[in-house]
């Protein structure tokens, strides 16, 4: 079965294409030749991977799958959120996300932290949500070369190391997108049976 995930970046789906079972062929957005940015707009991590899925749909007549993912630091009034990756800007810079994080952070007790991410999917005229979420905290300073995005600064809880200092699948074991898609897959296999 082909899985159309609708995302242009290719970290997240080298992270899915990692948990598929080999039943499912996985397609991008490059697998569609759309190239432009699809927008998000929305003020939720859900109404973000709603109106991708939904954007694909309606202009491709093509089921697929769509996420967000947010970091939300209670200390930070739940910030960066659904704007976690353009918190520092629109340029969607990493680094400069990471150091605002850690600059905001700075003389905090609380560092406690989550990742979250929303599935959507667009199945036979329905939309389904999955959740995904994984908690622990922000390090002072970045450990760790791996991963994507906020990676370097995010220990997950009774682990030890950061998301950065793991492979992708080390990661896959913990992570927030793991726990949402491997949702997904069990309500398709349900279906399917």
């Amino acid at each position: 079965m082909k899985l159309l995930f609708a995302t242009a970046n290719q970290n997240k789906a080298k992270e899915i294409a990692a948990l598929l079972p080999a039943s499912y062929e996985l397609l991008t957005l490059r697998d569609i030749d759309l190239k432009e940015d699809i927008p998000e707009t929305q003020n939720t991590l859900e109404g973000n991977a709603k109106q991708k899925s939904e954007y694909v749909l309606n202009n491709f007549q093509l089921d697929c799958f769509a996420d967000d993912t947010g970091l939300e630091i209670p200390a930070l009034n739940n910030e960066p959120g659904v704007l976690s990756a353009r918190y520092a800007g629109e340029q969607r810079d990493s680094e400069a996300n990471m150091q605002l994080v850690l600059d905001r952070l700075k003389g905090k007790d609380d560092r406690s932290a989550r990742f979250r991410t929303v599935i959507s999917l667009e199945l036979n005229g329905k939309q389904y949500l999955f959740e995904g979420i994984v908690n622990g905290t922000i390090r002072e300073g970045k450990s760790g070369d791996g991963g994507f995005g906020y990676d370097p600064i995010f220990e997950p809880e009774n682990c030890g190391r950061t998301f950065g200092e793991m492979t992708m699948d080390e990661k896959n074991q913990y992570s927030h997108r793991a726990r949402a898609f491997e949702k997904m897959i069990n309500f398709l296999s349900e279906m399917a049976e």
